[in-house]
């Protein structure tokens, strides 16, 4: 997390606040955001897997590159870089319009780099309709929310100084997606006992519905 803070945060401001008085705000810009598009490339050939994250990481770099060198002033630069999540925002809507959840496709796929065998278990409940509707529910509140992220960058980024901005934006950044994280985690520990109470109700009703009725008593007797 040191590390990470270090390359998306720090850098970035010391390369600005270094470049910006010599070369300019744009050129300074583009040179910030050299660190952390060189360390998700550096991350992304260390794991070397092609699963959902690293297609998704590999369009955000693809979308940050395009971002950075298609010109215009400084703010329009940085709302740019604000695409790429407003991008997968989208995304995460359109997966969850189709039926085919992001959330899910993301957390098998990092259970499968933990090794855990809880991605079998995840692939065998894929058609369950409580499992599914869990999964859909947790892919719509992450698709608002990253566009509300969205919305809240680009008032920052006309509110502040393009420097305050690069301090500023991560650590919004990064408390946005804390919070989303802690939120996803509660979500899906309580749907999780939710879901199995439910089917535990399901599985004693059919098992009550499926014993034979009780022998009517004999009033002739």
């Amino acid at each position: 997390m040191i590390l990470d803070l270090g390359v998306n945060l720090l850098l970035p401001f010391v390369i600005y606040s270094y470049a910006a008085p010599i070369v300019g705000d744009v050129k300074a810009l583009l040179a910030s955001s050299a660190p952390p598009i060189l360390w998700s490339l550096i991350e992304f050939a260390r794991t070397r897997r092609l699963d959902i994250i690293s297609l998704l990481v590999l369009a955000g770099i693809v979308l940050s590159l395009l971002a950075f060198f298609g010109g215009g002033g400084a703010r329009m630069l940085q709302l740019r870089e604000k695409l790429v999540t407003g991008v997968i925002g989208l995304a995460f809507l359109v997966s969850a319009a189709i039926r085919r959840p992001l959330i899910y496709e993301f957390a098998r796929a990092g259970l499968i780099r933990r090794g855990s065998t809880e991605a079998d278990r995840m692939v065998r409940m894929r058609d369950d309709r409580l499992f599914r509707r869990s999964m859909t529910i947790m892919t719509v509140v992450w698709g608002f929310a990253l566009l509300s992220d969205v919305a809240i960058g680009a008032a920052l980024i006309f509110m502040l100084s393009i420097r305050d901005y690069l301090l500023v934006g991560p650590i919004e950044g990064y408390a946005f997606m804390g919070g989303l994280a802690l939120w996803t985690f509660w979500y899906s520990r309580r749907s999780q006992a939710r879901n199995e109470a439910t089917r535990a109700a399901d599985r004693l009703a059919a098992a009550k519905r499926s014993q034979p009725a009780e022998a009517e008593p004999d009033e002739s007797a």
